[in-house]
């Protein structure tokens, strides 16, 4: 019964937060796109051995102590997935834990779409943000839910403040030389400290008015830039937006990539900014010339995102 069930299940997409990485926490825009290189969906083990999946099992814990406490805002069918998890049921993802792009997201929203007990179809999307929110916790403490609502929906959200978000249609870029990259620092890291310690630099007044008067509105700009499909002013402020985050986030960029930074910005060749939380996973990069870059940073794994 599981087999068969396992292979008509959807693939739920990895995601690329492209900007508003902590910015967000100050009400900034965010924009967030699906990423389709990594995927994952639910499955069973295909030589029908029934191990139990001790990530699957947790979450199961967590979701029948939410439901005991009638704390749960949907219906949710707990006993087929304690059943199913007894007979082998796993995530079946190539996407990579601790590296910013959604594992959690994808998983949360791959669970949400087979035992939710009711058409969630009829859902505004800050009904459906609140549920992937409450469910995400678990894995992060706390949770936006805006991960899983990404690979749940499949779409590109942008995000206008806390409670204002929808899909968006990304610019078809023209093909040029110039693009935006992922750049693969190789080390994983975990989300909760890194964001519990900007939280606490923004206990500073004078940390906080900073990223107030000129994080938020950098971040503004590059997504306004962006979506108006205007590559050099994004080129602009995505070049303010790297120095900012050196200058004030340095703890948040892998020491070993640090100068590689600096010299995107010395140069102009391109310019370096967190994917995410930062402390390891991916970096985002954007360049005018990215044949020059892949030279350049040649001795790293670099990814096209998108070129223009």
């Amino acid at each position: 019964m599981g087999q068969d069930r396992a292979e008509s299940d959807k693939k739920f997409y990895s995601k690329v937060l492209l900007f508003g990485e902590y910015s967000v926490i100050q009400h900034s825009m965010g924009l967030c796109i699906p990423y389709t290189l990594f995927d994952g969906k639910l499955s069973f083990r295909r030589d029908n051995t029934a191990v139990i999946d001790p990530e699957l099992k947790a979450f199961s814990l967590f979701i029948k102590q939410l439901i005991d406490n009638n704390q749960l805002s949907f219906q949710f069918d707990i006993t087929s997935f304690e059943f199913d998890i007894s007979q082998g049921l796993f995530f079946d993802s190539t996407i990579p834990q601790g590296y910013g792009v959604g594992s959690s997201g994808a998983l949360v929203a791959a669970i949400f779409d087979r035992y939710e007990q009711e058409n969630h179809s009829s859902l505004d999307i800050s009904k459906l943000k609140k549920i992937f929110s409450q469910l995400e916790s678990h894995f992060h403490g706390a949770s936006s839910g805006v991960d899983p609502l990404i690979s749940y929906l499949n779409s590109p959200i942008l995000i206008k403040n806390k409670n204002d978000l929808g899909p968006v249609t990304i610019p078809n870029f023209p093909k040029g030389p110039g693009g935006i990259f992922l750049l693969n620092t190789k080390r994983s890291r975990k989300t909760e400290p890194l964001v519990n310690l900007f939280l606490e630099k923004t206990t500073n007044t004078k940390f906080n008015e900073t990223c107030e008067a000129v994080l938020k509105p950098i971040t503004n700009d590059c997504i306004k830039n962006f979506l108006e499909g205007d590559t050099n002013l994004l080129l602009e402020n995505f070049k303010q937006l790297s120095q900012f985050q050196y200058e004030h986030l340095s703890p948040m960029i892998p020491k070993l990539y640090r100068s590689l930074w600096t010299e995107g910005i010395k140069s102009d060749d391109y310019f370096l900014k967190l994917c995410g939380a930062g402390g390891g996973g991916f970096l985002m990069g954007i360049t005018r010339d990215f044949q020059k870059v892949k030279h350049v940073l040649s001795a790293h794994e670099i990814r096209l995102l998108l070129s223009f």
